[in-house]
C-alpha cells in the first residue's frame, strides 16, 4: 500500500489524514521515525475522505473493531472537513469514534470548532502534557507560543459540552511532580487525565 490513511494499532483502527502539526513535541514519535507498527504512516498527499473510506474497506473485519481513532504523524484537526465526513460516515456504520488532538484547533480555524463535533465524535484526547504554558511551550514548541496552553483548556472545556467523553493525556516522560501537577489542573477543569507510556515506536 503507498498511502497508508488507514493502520491497525492494538485493537482498533486509526485515521492518518496529514503530515501538518502545529506543534513539534520533543517526545513525538515522528521524530526520526516514519513508522507505527511497521506502517509507513508520512504521507505524500492529504487523503480525501473517499480515499480513507476505500482504504478503510480493505479492512474486512473494520466493523467489528471496537473503535476507530483519528491520530497519524500529524494533527488531525488540521483535515477538519475531511474528519468529520468520515466520522460521520462511521457513525452511520454504528461505530464509536475518538480524536487524539493536541487541543489547538481552535486556534488553527479561527473559531469555535466543537459544536462540529456533535454527534459525530463519541471521544476527544487531548495532549496536555504539562501544567502551565511556560512548560508547555518547552517541550511542545507550538508555532502559536504561550497562547497555545490557554488556548488547549479552552478547547477542552468546550469539547466537554459537545461530545460525550473528553479527556487529558500526558506522557510519563515529563516526571511524578509535573504528572501530579497536570493531575490538579485536570481535576480543575472537570477532565480526567490519562498518563501515557513513552514509546518510540507503536501504538499511538
Amino acid at each position: 500500500m503507498d498511502h497508508v490513511f488507514v493502520y491497525p494499532c492494538g485493537d482498533n483502527l486509526y485515521v492518518n489524514l496529514t503530515n501538518r502539526c502545529p506543534n513539534d513535541c520533543e517526545f513525538c514519535i515522528r521524530r526520526g521515525n516514519d513508522t507505527v507498527e511497521g506502517n509507513e504512516l508520512w504521507l505524500d498527499h492529504e487523503p480525501s475522505a473517499q480515499e480513507v473510506i476505500e482504504q478503510l474497506h480493505t479492512f474486512a473485519a473494520w466493523e467489528q473493531v471496537p473503535e476507530i481513532v483519528f491520530c497519524g504523524f500529524g494533527e488531525p484537526m488540521e483535515r477538519l472537513d475531511v474528519l468529520l465526513e468520515v466520522a460521520r460516515y462511521l457513525k452511520q456504520h454504528g461505530k464509536q469514534t475518538r480524536i487524539n488532538t493536541n487541543g489547538l484547533a481552535n486556534l488553527l480555524h479561527g473559531r469555535d470548532v466543537t459544536p462540529e463535533c456533535r454527534g459525530c465524535i463519541d471521544t476527544i484526547s487531548i495532549s496536555l502534557n504539562a501544567s502551565n504554558a511556560q512548560a508547555y511551550d518547552a517541550v511542545c514548541h507550538s508555532i502559536y507560543g504561550l497562547q497555545a496552553f490557554p488556548a488547549l483548556l479552552d478547547f477542552a472545556k468546550k469539547a466537554a459540552l459537545a461530545v460525550p467523553h473528553v479527556m487529558f493525556s500526558v506522557v510519563d516522560t515529563i516526571g511524578p511532580a509535573e504528572i501530579a501537577r497536570c493531575q490538579q489542573l485536570a481535576d480543575a477543569c472537570g477532565i480526567p487525565l490519562r498518563v501515557r507510556a513513552f514509546i518510540e515506536e507503536g501504538q499511538a
